[in-house]
């Protein structure tokens, strides 16, 4: 009897132990899931099945190459510079002084139509070499003094540009900075219109720029970096500011200045006034007047054309090269049955 008490209790306290182990463990719940036992396609890439994977994209992609390409070339695109050309001679080896002089910077340029330009027929301003997306620059704004009337103080983040005490309704360097360059056409010396209305976003206009906040001592600064702004005009439908505040990702870039809502006949000739005001001369920057159609595809960019006909391409190629290895390698396993059954029937008909 003794010799039996000891050992049921140690089985007990044993088994408590363990119970209470396996309580007191932090291991999850089994599942499938966890486990990763849940079933699942594991597809096999046979030959054949890679081969028709290619042909599918090759077949898709290269149609839709070719249209996009087709769609871009039928923009018609006017692309002058005229940042060097409107300098006069006797001050092109100081280009910088002559922009910030007084002097009269009113500059005429004649542009020919190439083909048809059906309208509306877009006007943009292209900058090169500007750095939109420098970061002290990016931030050199004040979105909700732009928005909202009580926020007019709000011009912490407008630093470096100097208020001298006073309140700068838009602020920061984005804003003061607006492109101030203007454009003119005539065409038989008839004076072709500029539409510009609507040549920002609807969004920036409804809820980025406030329809009762109006510019307020702006650019009253000694150093002028740009354009001017109405006071009169709520900042909503001051679309050029709108338009320019909307920074750029890359160091080239086109803004839309308006639209031409008339059309263009292939030889004409476009007579335009500009006023070249912009100091691009500082950074050695460019600037250039682009006129441009559109098509159901957007403006003209061969890149996207290009990139479907270059991955349809590829696939194709790739597709008829594995085609190839695939009949080979078929024809090479017939060939070696053949040879090993000619050579086992010679080797019976020996024995």
């Amino acid at each position: 009897m003794n010799s039996n008490t000891p050992s049921s209790s140690a089985g007990g306290i044993g088994s408590a132990d363990t119970t209470g182990a396996r309580r007191n463990s932090k291991r999850p719940k089994y599942s499938r899931f966890t486990q990763q036992e849940l079933p699942a396609c594991k597809p096999i890439l046979t030959p054949k099945w890679v081969i028709s994977a290619f042909l599918l994209v090759s077949i898709v992609f290269i149609p839709i190459g070719v249209v996009s390409l087709y769609a871009s070339r039928d923009v018609v695109e006017i692309v002058h510079r005229y940042d060097t050309d409107c300098i006069p001679a006797d001050a092109r080896n100081d280009k910088v002084g002559f922009i910030q002089s007084p002097r009269v910077k009113t500059c005429n340029r004649t542009l020919r139509v190439p083909k048809y330009m059906k309208k509306p027929i877009y006007i943009y301003y292209q900058l090169d070499n500007f750095y939109q997306n420098h970061r002290r620059y990016v931030k050199s704004r004040s979105d909700q003094q732009l928005r909202k009337t009580g926020s007019e103080n709000d011009t912490s983040a407008c630093k470096p540009e100097d208020n001298n005490g006073m309140t700068i309704v838009p602020c920061g360097l984005v804003a003061w900075s607006l492109f101030n360059d203007t454009y003119n056409f005539t065409r038989n010396n008839q004076l072709l219109a500029i539409n510009k209305r609507g040549i920002s976003w609807k969004s920036d206009r409804d809820h980025k720029f406030g329809k009762d906040v109006y510019p307020k001592n702006f650019q009253n600064s000694t150093l002028i970096g740009g354009a001017h702004l109405d006071p009169l005009k709520p900042l909503s439908e001051q679309e050029d500011l709108i338009v320019w505040m909307r920074t750029a990702a890359l160091p080239t870039f086109r803004k839309l200045y308006g639209k031409i809502e008339t059309d263009l006949q292939a030889g004409d000739f476009i007579n335009v006034t500009l006023e070249n005001n912009y100091n691009t001369y500082s950074f050695d920057g460019k600037k250039k007047l682009v006129l441009s159609t559109t098509s159901w595809l957007g403006g003209k960019n061969d890149f996207l054309g290009k990139a479907y006909l270059t991955v349809g391409g590829l696939c194709f190629f790739l597709a008829t090269w594995r085609s190839i290895i695939f009949v080979m390698e078929s024809e090479s396993r017939s060939l070696n049955k053949l040879l090993t059954d000619i050579l086992v029937n010679a080797f019976l008909g020996t024995t």
